[in-house]
């Protein structure tokens, strides 16, 4: 593709779920002589890794809601004639969009200006806006073959990529192994944002457990204002414990952890599956859709891990716990069909269906 122009604007809305898949992508078009630029919006740049994305344009959207229909259509609008400017402007060969309500006006004006695009989608579930966006993109990128909700006239346009991710986790490989498992080292996810709830519920399963001659130790994702709260708990049933924020370098507890606990949004399960470490998965209930059930039921049924639905946590899962402490088997199984999984392939695919509808248009 020496001879074409290779401009590419990655759109994508502002969750972790939606920029860490961006990033994986923008970092492997630009070492194969693309030009990227990501837009987002506000949510999404504290999320945007600067070691690998160097152009960011911001463009703030809105979500359709409901009760406030008049403001989010006015955000919108104004959202998508920003969009025209920066494309017009810009003039890319193409436009990669990663779903969420942020790429929304990017992909249109991209329709608008007959600027192709593609579509991602990762969920088992085709989101809201991808729904929209699906009749105007060229191609709609997906991670299974499962996936949900696409309208059969546009079939022809599905083509399974698997799970964009980054490369270091495509390439991970665990450098402390603890096949024995007589300690829990249990990370804790709550997406990009933590889960409240998590902070508030999983410390009593945690001291029941210790209580109960469970060793553990905790590596806990949270809300700095919860710090404080969670430490006092820990320290004073005296639970082996470590907290952080936000982090770049999640490989550091992917490394130390033997079995974790986290929503089921797409990316982390996606990165966790890769990463051959056990799930319980714990979907969010106010998901739109309740697209993380559909996720967490998939990767059960796929026997990638387990899931509790929130309404358990007190009971379900210090007895899932338990059983997992004191017999592996469960964990053995779920960490053998993990291993017969990968998403290694996932560029050397995306490029060649990026060369083909380069050399379309």
């Amino acid at each position: 593709m020496n001879d074409l122009k290779k401009d590419i604007v990655i759109a994508t809305g502002g969750t972790g779920g939606h920029i860490f898949p961006a990033v994986g992508l923008v970092d492997y078009l630009n070492k194969n002589g693309f030009n990227t630029i990501i837009t987002t919006d506000k949510r999404g740049l504290k999320f945007i890794d600067g070691k690998y994305v160097k152009n960011t344009i911001l463009i703030n959207s809105s979500s359709l809601n409901k009760k406030n229909i008049l403001i989010s259509l006015c955000k919108i609008i104004i959202a998508v004639f920003k969009s025209l400017f920066f494309l017009s402007k810009k003039k890319p060969k193409f436009i990669f969009g990663m779903g969420g309500y942020g790429s929304f006006p990017i992909c249109l004006a991209g329709a608008i200006l007959r600027i192709p695009f593609v579509i991602y989608e990762n969920n088992l579930l085709i989101g809201k806006t991808n729904r929209y966006l699906i009749p105007f993109a060229k191609k709609i990128f997906v991670s299974y073959k499962e996936i949900q909700g696409i309208n059969i006239k546009y079939k022809s346009k599905v083509i399974i990529v698997g799970n964009i991710l980054r490369e270091n986790i495509l390439n991970y490989s665990k450098i402390n192994k603890d096949e024995i498992l007589s300690k829990l080292n249990i990370l804790v996810l709550g997406g990009s944002q933590a889960a409240k709830v998590f902070a508030e519920k999983l410390p009593d399963v945690f001291i029941k457990c210790k209580k109960n001659n469970i060793n553990l130790k905790i590596y806990q994702q949270c809300l700095s204002e919860q710090e404080i709260d969670l430490k006092k708990k820990y320290s004073n049933n005296n639970i082996s414990y470590e907290l952080f924020n936000f982090t770049f370098d999640i490989i550091k507890y992917y490394n130390l952890a033997n079995l974790v606990i986290t929503r089921a949004g797409s990316s982390a399960l996606a990165e966790l599956l890769n990463c051959k470490i056990p799930i319980i998965s714990i979907p969010l209930a106010s998901s739109s859709e309740n697209h993380q059930f559909i996720n967490a039921q998939y990767f059960k049924e796929k026997g990638f891990g387990v899931m509790l639905e929130e309404k358990d946590i007190n009971n379900g899962l210090f007895n899932l716990l338990q059983s997992i402490h004191s017999d592996k088997s469960m964990i053995k199984s779920i960490e053998s069909n993990q291993k017969k999984y990968s998403d290694k392939n996932v560029f050397a695919i995306i490029r060649k269906e990026i060369t083909k509808l380069f050399y379309e248009n």
